[in-house]
């Protein structure tokens, strides 16, 4: 299951349903809406996760989240959300986690949202202001909300891939060697939370990417990305044989040839 970030889609991630499907791999995408509580989104995506896992007969399950969309996948396949175990104990399914490029430790653009403290001193005006820019979930994002003190322990069976980002110094777009718009979003040190990161079930990879570059636009593929993906055991390897083939396909759906993938 795919989940896209804030002011995303599932449309965003058609170009990777294609990239998993050319391996033989199903996907299905999650809408939500952005500005929604984090708790509410969490809980559609659980329910929607267990309920495909059943009905495709218990196969292997893989929660991909980016941004935004790694939050609540995270907290989705959480005891934080609901203690109980995904499915019985007699529908054995191997889960797995996959968070991209996600502020663990809260956005440092949203940190006055959560000094609590100034809430009466504005005499509620700042409280008013953050849920007029970001919704209701503008509770969950701050350093201070439970989502990033208290992030809950993966439920037993969730294997987790946390894939951060080194996003200082990218760029989104260019013209004549100048940076018009900046990819450098999230940095490490939001993206880093210890109880997240704890537990023999974590493995963590640092990239040097972009934002917006790691999971790919109309004019790039996001080619670090599927190598993580492959090294990781996550994306089918790539047969040597169809490796004309499959960079075809990035050019068709990305605008853009792969460059030196790997096996």
């Amino acid at each position: 299951m795919l989940v896209h970030g804030c002011f995303g889609s599932s449309g965003q991630f058609r170009a990777l349903a294609q990239v998993l499907a050319f391996q033989g791999q199903q996907s299905a995408c999650l809408t939500y809406d952005d500005r929604a509580a984090l708790d509410d989104s969490a809980a559609a995506l659980r329910r929607a996760a267990t309920l495909l896992a059943g009905q495709a007969g218990n196969p292997p399950v893989t929660v991909i989240g980016h941004s935004q969309g790694a939050l609540i996948a995270r907290w989705a396949l959480t005891d934080a959300l609901d203690p109980t175990p995904l499915l019985p104990a007699t529908q054995a399914v191997d889960w797995r986690l996959v968070t991209i490029s996600v502020s663990f430790s809260g956005i440092a653009a949203a940190s006055t949202c959560g000094k609590s403290w100034l809430y009466s001193l504005t005499l509620g005006l700042l409280p008013l202001s953050c849920n007029i820019f970001t919704g209701a979930k503008w509770k969950d994002i701050t350093f201070s909300s439970d989502f990033i003190t208290q992030p809950g322990q993966l439920l037993a069976g969730v294997n987790y891939l946390k894939i951060d980002t080194a996003e200082k110094g990218s760029c989104r777009r260019e013209a004549d060697g100048r940076c018009l718009e900046s990819d450098d979003i999230f940095s490490l040190a939001e993206q880093r939370n210890t109880q997240v990161e704890t537990g023999v079930t974590v493995d963590r990879v640092q990239v040097q990417a972009g934002h917006v570059e790691i999971m790919g636009d109309k004019l790039q593929a996001p080619t670090k990305l599927i190598t993580v993906l492959q090294d990781k055991g996550v994306l089918r390897p790539l047969v040597a044989s169809r490796r004309a083939e499959f960079d075809r396909m990035l050019a068709r759906v990305y605008g853009q040839e792969g460059d030196g993938l790997r096996k």
